[in-house]
């Protein structure tokens, strides 16, 4: 580690091998699951967009893809509240519903907008995240597919963010305390 972004990384904990793993893992079983359907991913923005460039080259069935940015965050604590800054150009009624997420912490985020999808009729709604962090758990809700399981402390990379930063590390790194601590 030796770039302006990675002075700010305390350690690795998944690399870019271990990244594509996780993600190859997830377009299998989604593959298998909705053989002979056409879901719709419904990419999370902004932090789910490198996992979900990558799951839909991973997935052997045809689906289709929308868009959602949602926010809850300020910095590194969930508000508890989420707001819906663009929503979905597709009706979803009638359709088999993936919310594709980078990571479920709270779950606030999550919860809220799951329960927004299913009040517009879909047949289903799964959750598709790459990475789980059930410490930070605050709200009721599990993943239906999950990449991989992180502990307490502030992640970034491979589309996670701390204030916008370090979204391009292709890995996924532990944030130095001493970055996000003082704000």
């Amino acid at each position: 580690m030796n770039n302006e972004l990675e002075k700010d990384i305390e350690r690795i904990v998944y690399s870019q091998d271990d990244i594509a793993s996780m993600v190859e893992k997830l377009g299998a079983e989604l593959s298998r699951d909705y053989a002979g359907k056409n879901p719709l991913l419904i990419v999370v923005l902004k932090g789910s967009v490198v996992m979900a460039a990558d799951l839909m080259r991973s997935l052997s069935i045809n689906c289709e893809i929308d868009f959602m940015i949602v926010s809850s965050y300020a910095g590194a604590k969930s508000r508890g509240s989420i707001d819906i800054i663009q929503d979905l150009r597709t009706d979803i009624a009638r359709r088999d519903v993936i919310i594709v997420e980078d990571i479920i912490d709270s779950g606030v985020t999550l919860f809220s907008l799951k329960n927004l999808l299913e009040s517009r009729s879909p047949n289903s709604v799964k959750i598709c995240t790459l990475l789980d962090k059930p410490s930070g758990r605050k709200a009721e809700i599990t993943a239906d597919y999950i990449g991989g399981v992180v502990g307490n402390g502030f992640i970034v990379g491979y589309g996670l963010d701390y204030n916008e930063k370090y979204r391009n590390l292709s890995y996924i790194g532990m944030l130095k305390q001493s970055v996000y601590s003082h704000k």
